[in-house]
């Protein structure tokens, strides 16, 4: 039987997930083009290899009818076009629907449905019957790290927002962000697949969606075409400069003078401010940062670690700096951390570095 050629859009995405590793692989699908191409080229490339390969589909619960729409992504996932194959053969792609709480965590429904979305998915590889050293493939393309690195500049947040998302972090893989947001479409259309296309994707209330539909298109009409491109060798350069700063800020947070009882309540690993204080400012609050994460306070936010230095370089009395689920108090010269924000707690030297 004759094989039919792959397209120039099709195997543009295969080969971007050629370049992968063999491993067995969790594909993340929505069923939008982008996570659907990912999915086919996933089959594809699993098959020849003979690797496993599954995808998880994750059910927000944020719209009417979602369940549906995501049984209808698992069963589409089931007969996949194989042009590389065989004629009218099919590639089989077995899929778990995983449905998702949402709470409001008060930082607006995007955020909330992707912390949700990104425990699912990291549950799932480390689940029961999940092969070991399974990665989980995103189908992020350099559309949205374009986007990504925009709001980040928007969001004004330092180096790290700039650098956008990383093409590998933990057991989750990005194999498409140096493919455009066109490509995947293109290769959905020559294989026949239909993407599902998402509501809040057209909704204006997203940040995201005015970049998208708005901003970009303006840019790039003003400032002549090139500027996704421009701001994506952006998010590549901030990254190596984000993770060099984060390395050395390791090293000196690991070297750091530290005490770690208090006689007055549970304030574990306290930080000499006086320390902190002689420290460069981008070395000094990415320490902080990093300590506030072993304390459990990850989600500090920039303007979170502003407040957390001003103990230490703006030193005046003041009774602490409050981050999510924690307060950072100064006592006697050093910070600690108590996890009930409303803690009455001041410097009793006051007047110290």
């Amino acid at each position: 039987m004759a094989r039919r050629a792959l397209t120039d859009a099709c195997l543009a995405v295969v080969q971007a997930v050629r370049a992968l590793p063999a491993a067995p692989w969790a594909v993340a699908c929505s069923g939008g083009a982008d996570s659907l191409a990912l999915a086919w080229a996933a089959a594809h490339v699993a098959s020849r290899r003979g690797t496993p390969c599954r995808a998880v589909v994750v059910d927000h619960g944020l719209q009417p009818g979602s369940d549906a729409v995501a049984a209808g992504v698992a069963a589409r996932l089931a007969a996949l076009p194989d042009p590389g194959g065989r004629a009218g053969g099919t590639l089989s792609l077995p899929a778990a629907v995983v449905r998702v709480s949402v709470p409001d965590a008060g930082d607006g429904p995007e955020a909330s449905a992707r912390r949700a979305r990104y425990a699912a998915l990291e549950a799932a590889s480390a689940g029961r019957g999940a092969p070991e050293g399974e990665r989980v493939l995103l189908g992020h393309t350099r559309s949205d790290q374009a986007e990504t690195v925009l709001l980040g500049l928007a969001r004004g947040s330092g180096t790290r927002s700039l650098a956008g998302m990383p093409a590998e972090r933990g057991v989750f893989v990005r194999p498409l962000l140096g493919l455009d947001r066109a490509v995947t479409a293109a290769a959905c259309a020559d294989l026949g697949l239909t993407p599902w296309t998402d509501p809040h994707n057209a909704e204006r209330r997203f940040a995201r969606v005015r970049v998208r539909e708005s901003v970009l298109p303006l840019l790039e009409a003003e400032l002549g075409p090139g500027v996704a491109q421009a701001l994506v060798r952006t998010a590549a350069l901030a990254r190596a400069d984000a993770d060099l700063l984060d390395s050395l800020a390791a090293g000196v947070l690991a070297a750091a003078p530290r005490r770690e009882a208090s006689d007055r309540g549970p304030i574990p690993a306290e930080l000499d401010a006086a320390w902190l204080a002689g420290l460069p400012p981008a070395l000094r609050d990415r320490a902080l940062r990093a300590w506030l994460a072993e304390r459990g306070y990850a989600e500090a936010s920039f303007g979170h670690v502003a407040a957390v230095a001003a103990l230490v370089t703006g030193w005046h009395g003041q009774k602490g700096a409050d981050v999510p689920g924690a307060r950072v108090v100064r006592r006697n010269g050093w910070l600690g951390t108590r996890p009930d924000a409303g803690a009455d707690d001041y410097d009793a030297s006051r007047g110290r570095c």
